[in-house]
């Protein structure tokens, strides 16, 4: 796994995660798919109560895991998948820094709605694939 994927899983923190070193690596992209939702989630929370400094702390994370996502992809494989998932990535991380800087839940509904799909399409990947995938 690559830096900025581990430093993307470290990013994700949620109420157990003694169960990270069993997941296999499609479970872990699922865990990070969920960490950034629900941090881009709580950023839209706390835009809508005035928190500035905990949006931006929010937004920084899932902007950090969205990039350990992109950190996992296998550019390997001839293609265009990787590469639009890339390229797809980058413009949630550019999204979510101008969701930031310009308090737009909008943007924010965008990316969680964005993410949401992968996340569903990920999901549908059959089990005996799965290890392939990750």
């Amino acid at each position: 796994m690559s830096n900025l994927a581990v430093k993307a899983v470290n990013q994700y923190q949620s109420a157990d995660n003694s169960s990270i070193q069993y997941a296999d690596p499609h479970e872990l992209i699922l865990r990070l798919m969920n960490g950034a939702i629900e941090r881009i989630a709580q950023a839209k929370g706390a835009m809508q109560h005035g928190n500035l400094t905990q949006k931006g702390e929010l937004l920084g994370k899932a902007i950090s895991i969205i990039g350990g996502l992109d950190g996992c992809l296998d550019h390997s494989h001839e293609g265009t998948l990787s590469t639009n998932l890339s390229d797809l990535y980058h413009y949630m991380i550019i999204s979510l820094t101008q969701a930031n800087i310009e308090d737009d839940i909008a943007k924010l509904n965008e990316i969680s709605g964005l993410l949401l799909k992968i996340k569903s399409a990920w999901e549908q990947i059959p089990a005996q694939s799965q290890q392939a995938s990750a």
